[in-house]
């Protein structure tokens, strides 16, 4: 018993930049399959719920505006894993709408790796690049920045994945002779690109027909165009031919996940001379005929266009408990006020943020925002406005205490390994065990303030006369403090009260995390650059150099972070330091020639004297 599996597409009319397809193209997206397989009666029963698949969601470099948030989803029964990478490019929404599809899809069979906005900030700038073109970050790079980190990510996703899907919208159509300026060999949209016809590996004896394989695809694809105008080619870039006209690609994605990794990579293309709703339909097509290709199935996808369109969002003023502020009303606060917009309810879940006009960066969202003039916090969907809030300056001054006012905490002001930090009255704060913390101020509705006690509660800043006042000191919270004085004893969580005369009036908490080695980033003979994970063996030959290109751990600016090599034994050899090159020894530390066939070393992280983790190095003789 087999039938295709049907959906409904919900395309509703776009305003402004959501632009509206023919009604005849809208009726065959509605007859449209969103994946072409069959389902076999009998494995609905021949998996059980308990054995069906799991759905991560991670995120890196969070509370910056390039946040990178990953999905992964693993179907009921294993098979092949296929990456998405979509916004690489950030005015390409095509790209990004569609693979934001994917993240929430349910699978029968196979896996997905979901990357629906690699380039978040260029896509809220709606610009192709910021720094770099992060396409072209992917050869032999030495220049460090967010899209270089970024790509180092991806990089090893590629390397978990059996097929990679880079989704574009690309300038006119594209055409294996000359049609005519928008319609030539030079133009990309409406292509499956990839960077040969047949690739072999000669180490290996894999082939792997790109050529065949997107032939395929594009039969499937183009059995649901209409327009002919508008059907997929196939684009072989030669990439690595003397003669291609496509040398720059040499250092895009699709070019590493081939010649690196030895995947089957391709350039999805999609004409930025459509309408929006269709270039995301043609992409769905895309990756709907290549999951069919790698025997990927789907269990319940869905899609949905609506406009976005803000309901409310939640602001908290000075600490206190948030308010519903809806679509285009007015939000009242006082000069100097901090605001903290914690919540953005909205049609959509993904790719939202907050921009207050002239305040803060480029998003704001969750962030701490002081008040100092009337202005508006706008809501985007990407680089879409989808509504805003007026925050409007009240002119008479707050109210101070007298007699009759409860005294009241607005905010902390507090120094994090240098920098500073604003929090909220009964809020709380993560920080790492090594971070300094010095407690610089206290904000409140109080006239004077000279009666007020700052305690940190499991410090003692001055040991022969404890006032309880601990304003302005050093606190190095690895070992200045007392766990026995910790909530629940355990050391992992503190709290900062203040006092008005033996009275508390507010309060901080903050919360400890153990320091961390996410992974390192080294490159190899100035040329290849590697994402080792802890734990992992990284194999050189001797005489080969490596550079500490980057460190990722749970520490922000990685301050206090050393990385030696030592030998197994214990010894450091030589301290690496960022960005500078150096070779490992081919002979023991005692300078006698090693008796084993591999010598082994240790990149160990470490901050002060605790080690974060390590990396092997084996040497091959």
């Amino acid at each position: 018993m087999e039938g295709n599996l049907k959906i409904k597409l919900k395309m509703t009319t776009i305003i402004n930049k959501y632009r509206v397809v023919s009604e005849t193209i809208l009726h065959s997206a509605i007859l449209f399959s969103f994946f072409l397989c069959s389902l076999s009666f009998f494995s609905l029963f021949l998996f059980p719920a308990a054995t069906w698949g799991q759905k991560t969601h991670e995120v890196f470099f969070e509370g910056t505006d390039y946040e990178l948030h990953i999905y992964k989803v693993s179907g009921k029964t294993p098979g092949k894993t296929m990456l998405l990478v979509g916004g690489i490019q950030g005015n390409e929404p095509g790209g990004f709408l569609s693979a934001d599809l994917y993240a929430d899809i349910s699978l029968d069979k196979g896996n997905l790796i979901v990357v629906p906005r690699a380039n978040f900030l260029s896509i809220l700038m709606n610009r192709r690049q910021i720094n770099e073109d992060m396409n072209r970050k992917f050869g032999d790079d030495s220049i460090i920045n967010f899209e270089k980190k970024i790509v180092s990510i991806i990089k090893k996703l590629i390397s978990e994945s059996d097929c990679f899907l880079n989704l574009h919208d690309g300038s006119g159509f594209y055409s294996d002779k000359w049609e005519g300026p928008d319609r030539n060999p030079r133009r990309f949209g409406q292509s499956i690109i990839a960077d040969c016809e047949t690739f072999y590996d000669k180490k290996t004896g894999k082939k792997i027909k790109l050529g065949e394989m997107a032939r395929q695809a594009i039969d499937n694809i183009n059995g649901y165009i209409k327009n002919p105008k508008h059907f997929f080619s196939f684009a072989n870039h030669r990439t690595a031919d003397s003669d291609t006209i496509h040398a720059e690609q040499r250092k895009s994605a699709t070019y590493y996940a081939l010649y690196q990794r030895n995947i089957p990579a391709f350039g999805i293309e999609t004409s930025k001379s459509l309408p929006l709703e269709l270039k995301v339909l043609h992409h769905n097509l895309a990756i709907n005929a290549f999951m069919e290709l790698f025997d990927i199935i789907p269990e319940n996808p869905g899609i949905y266009l609506d406009p976005p369109l803000l309901k409310y969002l939640l602001v908290a003023i000075n600490g206190n408990h948030p308010v519903v502020i809806g679509n285009r009303r007015k939000l009242h606060v006082g000069k100097g006020d901090i605001i903290n917009i914690s919540h953005i309810e909205a049609n959509y879940e993904r790719g939202l943020s907050i921009d207050v006009i002239n305040r803060g960066t480029v998003n704001d969202y969750r962030k701490n925002i002081c008040i100092t003039e009337s202005t508006e916090a706008v809501v985007r969907k990407d680089h879409y406005h989808c509504g805003k809030i007026d925050i409007v300056v009240n002119n008479s001054e707050a109210l101070l205490v007298t007699g009759a006012v409860t005294p009241k905490v607005r905010y902390f002001i507090i120094n994090v390994n240098g920098k500073e930090r604003i929090i909220r009255d009964m809020n709380s704060i993560t920080i790492v065990k090594g971070d300094t913390l010095e407690l610089v101020n206290v904000e409140t509705n109080l006239k004077d303030t000279s009666d007020v006690v700052v305690n940190f509660k499991g410090f003692v800043g001055h040991r022969s006369k404890n006032t309880g006042e601990d304003r302005g000191y050093l606190i190095h919270t690895d070992k200045d403090l007392m766990s026995r004085y910790s909530l629940n004893n355990k050391g992992m969580q503190y709290q900062v009260i203040v006092y008005l005369k033996d009275i508390e009036t507010g309060k901080f908490f903050i919360n400890l995390q153990e320091p961390t080695l996410d992974y390192l980033i080294l490159g190899l003979n100035q040329k290849e650059k590697q994402c080792i994970f802890p734990g992992e063996t990284l194999t050189i030959e001797s005489g080969n150099t490596i550079k500490l290109m980057d460190i990722k751990t749970n520490i922000d600016n990685n301050n206090g972070i050393y990385v030696f090599l030592e030998s197994y034994d214990g010894s450091k050899i030589v301290e690496c330091i960022m960005g500078e090159s150096f070779v490992v020894p081919d002979q023991t530390p005692n300078d006698t020639p090693s008796s084993s066939k591999d010598l082994q070393y240790k990149m160990l992280v470490q901050r002060e004297n605790k080690a974060l983790g390590w990396i092997k190095i084996k040497l091959k003789s």
